[in-house]
């Protein structure tokens, strides 16, 4: 009896928790979760990166991220039901299927909540600042108003969102994010085509010595990884479909998935090529910077940022509350109520905004601390659970292709901190806390 009863009070418990709550996603709910989740503003610094590793290398870069976290992508899908009667909701989880119960655990949550928790922050500082641009553009006559208290107001917007109870709920916030982030792209290339080609464009590298060039590849490199965090999201984002053994959550989260790719290479690519096609090395590291006028359409940009970026750190939130709760609940026996889920997630919001307060240049520190954790989780930790627990065969195609991969993920996760670091360094003088 006592059995029947603690399955009943896991059931309970999983049907309360925010990703296990309601499991009737349908694929378009993938397709544009996934496309909030990987579409960060940080495609506004496309151009910039592209302009420190030159038309080549960056082209190349790019475009072989897109491929191979593609991949890397269509593996973590493959894996969420591949023990029959389990499905692995949570990254760790997976993680724990291929490490151990414990060691599953170190390898995955830490990177997993570096990933998530520094987006939230860097998050709220983009939206902060661009709340700021914003009221620049509209009103240049009007006061200066600190970044600090624009950070305050766009947190407001995120204490009352993130009392939506499940990653389902979100829903309707991830679609109209999704839909901004394709404006704002195409705002950015589309502005530049029309602004035209700089009389005096010059591609030559921005560097006054070989050593500062090849630092500022590897911090370029480090920013295009960044752009690539959605694996962090993925099995959460399909714990939310339905699955049968007739009919698995894969098919439709990978057609979801396929479609926000889609999504991810017309908001990338153009960006970051036709804005460096267009100013050259002479582009600003956000590219609505760089394009002034005209003034109503960069205003109009920096609001769908805004909304884009409220969307983006439900979606990171979203596994960070998951993690929260199940502790609370599972470990300190704390009963699910909406009073803990009203404390637990106020608490989040308000740490994630006062450290954005503090350190208004966490973005740059995000590229130091990302390096680590942002490379594996995207590039190279799925192929070594693919590895481990599907064990194809040794040199065979996927063995090979897998173990490029962790290769290629293991060098930037090597190199880009370097880049990010060094930038840090030489730009300390420059940043203010508390700004």
């Amino acid at each position: 009896m006592e059995n029947e009863n603690a399955i009943a009070a896991r059931k309970g418990v999983d049907d309360w928790l925010p990703v296990t709550a309601s499991r009737d996603a349908k694929w378009w709910s993938s397709a544009f979760h996934n496309l909030t989740a990987m579409v960060g503003a940080g495609v506004l610094s496309l151009p910039y990166a592209m302009s420190m590793m030159g038309w080549g290398p960056g082209a190349v870069i790019l475009i072989l991220s897109w491929i191979i976290t593609l991949f890397t992508l269509w593996q973590m899908v493959e894996m969420h039901e591949m023990t029959p009667g389990v499905r692995y909701d949570r990254y760790h989880e997976l993680g724990q299927a291929a490490f151990g119960e414990k060691l599953g655990l170190w390898i995955v949550c830490p990177q997993q909540l570096t990933v998530e928790v520094g987006t939230c922050i860097a998050y709220m500082v983009t939206g902060g600042k661009s709340l700021q641009k914003f009221h620049n553009t509209v009103c240049p006559s009007c006061k200066d108003i600190r970044t600090s208290y624009w950070i305050i107001i766009f947190a407001s917007v995120n204490f009352v969102l993130c009392q939506c109870p499940s990653f389902n709920s979100i829903s309707f916030i991830s679609l109209l994010a999704a839909i901004m982030s394709l404006a704002y792209s195409t705002i950015a290339w589309g502005a530049s085509i029309e602004r035209g080609v700089k009389p005096d464009v010059d591609y030559g590298y921005k560097a006054h010595s070989t050593a500062d060039g090849v630092f500022n590849f590897f911090c370029a490199m480090g920013e295009v990884a960044f752009s690539y965090a959605g694996h962090n999201v993925v099995l959460e984002i399909q714990a939310t479909m339905p699955s049968t053994p007739e009919k698995p959550s894969k098919k439709p989260m990978w057609k979801g998935v396929v479609v926000a790719y889609i999504g991810v290479a017309f908001c990338y690519l153009p960006v970051a090529f036709i804005g460096y096609y267009v100013f050259g090395n002479s582009v600003d590291d956000n590219i609505l910077i760089t394009l002034e006028h005209p003034t109503w359409l960069i205003a109009a940009a920096n609001m769908f940022v805004i909304i884009h970026v409220i969307g983006g750190y439900q979606v990171f939130s979203m596994p960070v509350f998951d993690m929260i709760e199940t502790y609370l609940v599972k470990h300190l026996k704390l009963s699910p109520s909406f009073t803990l889920r009203l404390v637990a997630r106020t608490t989040f919001v308000g740490l994630t905004m006062i450290i954005g307060i503090c350190i208004p240049f966490f973005g740059a520190l995000l590229g130091f601390l990302g390096g680590f954790a942002f490379a594996p989780t995207s590039y190279f930790l799925p192929c070594i659970v693919w590895l481990k627990v599907k064990k194809p065969k040794r040199f065979g195609l996927s063995w090979f292709v897998n173990w490029t991969c962790i290769v290629l993920g293991v060098l930037l996760m090597t190199l880009s901190p370097i880049g990010a670091l060094r930038k840090i360094i030489i730009s300390a003088k420059d940043y203010k806390f508390f700004s």
